[in-house]
Formats: structure tokens, sequence, C-alpha cells
């Protein structure tokens, strides 16, 4: 791994839009997925992150060199899309730009600064995004490469026959990220992520049944559907948690039956995405604790789960398929033990970070 570090000539940047909120904690899958790359990353070669924030500084993690930039436009006032000139500095002095979200405009911002300087830049595409000059014209050019974390994620840009689109997967801290004493077995159904209509918790709440328990865990950004969810768990066994620490958040991991990621192609108010998930870094972090994982057949979560091996895949929108495969995994403890022993070993060979930062060297190299 070495080696491949020292085939960069200098250092690389990671830009991601949003790394940090108000109170400087570290939000959301996406943007814990570009903090751990770039953090594996530092370990082989020099790395820095640049972000935004209320608050301007420079810190380290580790080897890993961050910088938060301070004061930025809000492109259209969107708060997910904030740029800033001091990109370009960060460009000018990187070998290698790692951009993490298309479409915003500080992703088109870098990419235009790297080719002019002729540094060699690089996209993964964490969904989301803003008002850009790609809403115009197509910036896949730009790069010199994609880096998708699924296959399903190179499918949907339209990259399946572009030898520039890459997968690289996702990473989990399998040392971290690790099963609790293998005399507990719990009896708790978890989920974990933001609380927002695509994720289909509405779906879980109603596949919950008097005989079982639930733990949903995540930021709830959308107060109308948190209401809704509320309401539908009245009567039943469920408990939310808007603010959990890591500490709190593994504990949780390590407790549940199984870790349970319901997303879905149309929410329950008939709106429609294509990207749902991208990869389902919760079902990852589950399953390298050693718990069985529950998903449905959606977007890329048929890559991270193989349904009777490291838990179920089930049909979207159907609460009563999901409320027998959540049975199953209760009423059948010996074999979900198994599964989730599957599953950490899938995580360690497959979605571990050494790998994922290997196959991204690969590729500024190539």
């Amino acid at each position: 791994m070495k080696d491949q570090g020292s085939r960069i000539a200098g250092p690389i940047v990671h830009l991601v839009p949003a790394l940090f909120d108000a109170t400087d904690g570290i939000v959301g899958g996406a943007e814990r997925y570009v903090f751990e790359l770039s953090r594996h990353m530092a370990d082989v070669t020099p790395t820095r992150l640049v972000t935004f924030g209320q608050r301007a500084r420079e810190e380290r993690s580790g080897q890993l060199q961050i910088r938060v930039i301070a004061d930025p436009w809000f492109v259209r006032g969107q708060r997910s899309n904030p740029v800033s000139t001091a990109v370009l500095t960060e460009v000018s002095r990187a070998s290698v730009v790692h951009c993490h979200q298309q479409h915003v405009m500080a992703s088109s911002l870098a990419a235009g600064a790297a080719r002019l300087l002729r540094r060699r830049v690089f996209c993964t595409e964490l969904g989301g995004g803003g008002w850009d000059i790609s809403a115009y014209v197509s910036t896949d050019r730009w790069y010199h490469g994609h880096l998708h974390i699924s296959e399903y994620s190179r499918k949907v840009s339209g990259h399946q026959s572009v030898g520039r689109a890459r997968v690289v997967l996702g990473g989990v801290d399998t040392v971290r990220f690790s099963p609790a004493d293998a005399s507990t077995l719990g009896r708790t159904v978890l989920f974990v992520g933001r609380m927002l209509p695509h994720k289909g918790i509405n779906d879980l709440i109603d596949a919950i049944d008097s005989g079982m328990t639930a733990e949903i865990i995540g930021p709830a950004p959308h107060a109308p559907y948190l209401a809704e969810l509320q309401k539908r768990a009245q009567g039943k066994h469920i408990h939310f948690r808007t603010d959990c620490d890591d500490e709190a958040l593994l504990d949780a991991y390590r407790r549940a039956a199984c870790v349970v990621l319901p997303s879905v192609y149309k929410d329950m108010y008939s709106n429609h995405t294509l990207v749902p998930e991208l990869l389902g870094q919760t079902l990852l972090e589950g399953m390298a604790c050693g718990v069985a994982g529950v998903c449905t057949d959606v977007a890329s979560l048929p890559e991270v789960v193989e349904h009777g091996q490291t838990g179920l895949v089930v049909p979207p929108n159907d609460p009563a398929a999901l409320r027998l495969a959540l049975r199953w995994m209760l009423d059948h403890p010996g074999e979900r033990r198994q599964m989730g022993e599957r599953g950490r070993q899938r995580v360690i060979e497959r979605f571990n970070w050494k790998t994922v930062v290997d196959r991204c060297i690969e590729a500024y190299a190539a």
C-alpha cells in the first residue's frame, strides 16, 4: 500500500460541500464516507480534506489534515451548495483533487480549475446537489474519472460502458464496528439513518407487530414526516432517537436482532427517486457488528445484503413482506447468528477501507 501512495507526486485533496454542521459534528452517511476514506488515505499518502462550516479552522485527525472554509457563498441560498474562491488555492496545491458530489458549484469550480492547472481530478457522486452549471451542460468529461461506490451508482449515472468509471465501493472500520459478546443475542429491530420519506420508515413501523420492539435512530430534518411516523408508532414498542453519539450508535448495533433499511423508489407522498440509496452504509456498519441485515430490493442494497446468506431482501413498499422477514429473524436466532457471522466476514473481505483506498489510488495513478 505504501508503494501505491508513492505513485502520487503530491497531496490529495478531498472536497466535500458540507461535512460539518453548526455544532461542528459529522453528519450523515455521505459525510462519514468522505471523512473515513480521507482518514485512511492519509495513512498512505499526504491527504487534505476540504469542507465548509461556520468557523474557519485547520485541524488534524491522525495523519489527515482538515481545512474548514468559513463564510462561503451559498448558491441561490442553498445551504447544501456552498462555494468559495478558497477552493482554488487548495486545487493549486494538490496533485489530485477528488470531489464527492458532482452537481454542486464547488465541484464544478474545482474541476474546471484542476483542468486549467493540469491537476488530475476525480468525482464520487454521493447524492444530493443544488444549482450548478451541470444542469445545462454535462460536466462528466471535466473529470479524469468517476469513482462509484456501487454498481448501481455506475448504472444510474449511465457510466456502465465508460472506461473512466470504476467501482471503488465503501468501507467500514471493522475494528471499531465489531460484535458484542457472543453470549448476547438482541431482540430489537434497528433502523439507522436520516428520517426521510425515501427511507421507507413508515413501512417499517407498519410492519412492527405487538411482539416486536424497534429502535429508530437518526436526525429528522423533515418534521411532518417525523410526526407521521410517531403517529403510526402509537401503541407499539418503538423508540425514536434523533440524537445519538458514536458510542451509543455502536451499542445499538450490537444490541440489535437485525439492522433494517427499507428504502423505496416511491415514498408515501408519491414522490419518486431513482437514487434512494447509493450504497447502504448503515447496513455495512451493522453487518460489521455481526448483525444480520434486512433490506428492500432497491438500488444498491442487494449488493450489500446477500439474500439468505447475510440477511433477507424483500420487495419495497410491502409492510407485510417486511413483517414476515422480521418475524423470521426473531424466530430463528441460530440462523440469524450465522447470517451475522457471514455478514461480518463479507464486510471484512469486500468492504474495508484499505481496499477502497487502494482502488482510488490505482485510479488516480492510471
